[in-house]
């Protein structure tokens, strides 16, 4: 039985949704042009990825006088909290916790991240009753 689709961007989707949150709504030949600025790929190959998006509900188009016209309709935020939850159920057994800890043990995290994070959990802790 075939697994169903992903509502999540793969990392060829997200770089196109990089550049539409980056230039707002473009045409294929301007996505085209900032993507070759990073790798040479064909216009077809966009252009495909592109109504796979359009299938997942990633981006919209409208009509122009010179073809179409994409733009975003998943913001920055709603793919990040997307695909951390994924990783944090995948990876992690759906433990936020488990996420943080890793980073911090793994020295991913630089000191000024890491004290954005005592902030962050200090004041939840004081908003609590």
């Amino acid at each position: 039985m075939a697994r169903p689709p992903s509502t999540h961007p793969t990392d060829g989707e997200l770089e196109l949704l990089n550049i539409l949150w980056q230039n707002g709504p473009s045409g294929l030949g301007q996505i085209c042009a900032a993507l070759r600025r990073q790798r040479p790929i064909a216009t077809t190959t966009v252009a495909t990825i592109l109504k796979v998006m359009l299938e997942k509900e990633l981006v919209q188009r409208r009509r122009s006088a010179h073809g179409y016209v994409w733009s975003a309709v998943a913001t920055r935020k709603k793919a990040a909290n997307g695909m951390v939850r994924k990783l944090v159920d995948s990876v992690f057994d759906g433990s936020a916790g488990r996420l943080v800890a890793h980073l911090i043990e793994s020295d991913q995290l630089n000191e000024q991240e890491r004290e954005e994070l005592r902030r962050l959990i200090d004041s939840e802790h004081k908003s609590e009753p």
